[in-house]
């Protein structure tokens, strides 16, 4: 079978001390499984491109862990209701309903695909636990200069939102001697009408028994961004600092205690 030209599936594994670091980048899922999805997630549409398979994993020796998947972030999906009313949505909705039952009433749902998702924790028998915190991760430390002996970004989901925007969620690790830092981002642009960011921050030194989380959600209509050059609403590293900080929530993971 031709594979796209540009495109390779991949899947690299990196040590990192007891930890096991796995990439898996490969193609978007198949139509039959998306609509198998769907139906199980009761969702009417799932995103454009859906890399059902692409994950990013972080495994201790001991058998816990983390990872981040895009089945998962589409489970926090609300099913239910519209998060945003755009003059575009029902024609939007109606383009996307199935043709042979385009004479039903077309079900509402975020059709932003907006999620609060902030990883899967893994294992069968221990996991991490999660509890509040008021310590941070030093984001002025992970600044400096460090050597980054490995690096990787997996994007998991992204919808143009019929040309009225975008809609994408993708994880980045990298991996310095002596630590690791991961950002999982949720960033929604529609077009005229607002910008979202929802970023999840992990963060681990190597000898501790815990990882930092830190979620965060920021959000502006366009119409307030009057003062920020339109080329930056497309590029989520420049607008997000022009995004008021709407909810954030810090973690402390915990790492199961050895008996």
């Amino acid at each position: 079978m031709a594979v796209a030209q540009g495109f390779r599936s991949s899947k690299q594994d990196f040590s990192f001390g007891p930890w096991k670091i796995t990439a898996a980048k490969t193609h978007i899922m198949k139509s039959k499984d998306i609509e198998r999805l769907a139906e199980e997630m009761k969702l009417p549409a799932l995103p454009e491109m859906l890399f059902g398979d692409n994950v990013l994993r972080i495994e201790h020796s001991d058998g816990f862990g983390i990872e981040f998947n895009a089945v998962d972030a589409l489970k926090r999906v609300n099913n239910m209701q519209d998060s945003v009313k755009v003059a575009c949505a029902q024609e939007w909705q109606e383009s996307r309903a199935d043709s042979e039952h385009s004479k039903e009433v077309v079900k509402r749902y975020d059709w932003t695909y907006t999620t609060d998702y902030r990883g899967t924790l893994l294992g069968e028998n221990v996991s991490m636990t999660p509890s509040p915190t008021t310590e941070r991760i030093d984001l002025e430390k992970l600044k400096a200069r460090e050597q980054i002996v490995f690096f990787e970004d997996v994007l998991l989901f992204e919808d143009e939102l019929h040309d009225h925007g975008v809609s994408m969620i993708s994880v980045k690790i990298r991996v310095m001697p002596t630590s690791f830092f991961l950002l999982l981002r949720f960033f929604l642009r529609v077009d005229g009408v607002l910008i979202r960011i929802h970023d999840t921050r992990l963060y681990h030194e190597a000898g501790s028994d815990f990882m930092l989380r830190e979620f965060s959600a920021r959000e502006s209509k366009i119409s307030e961004l009057k003062h920020v050059p339109p080329p930056l609403y497309t590029d989520p590293n420049e607008i997000a600092q022009y995004l008021p900080l709407r909810f954030s929530e810090f973690e402390k993971l915990d790492f199961p205690v050895k008996e």
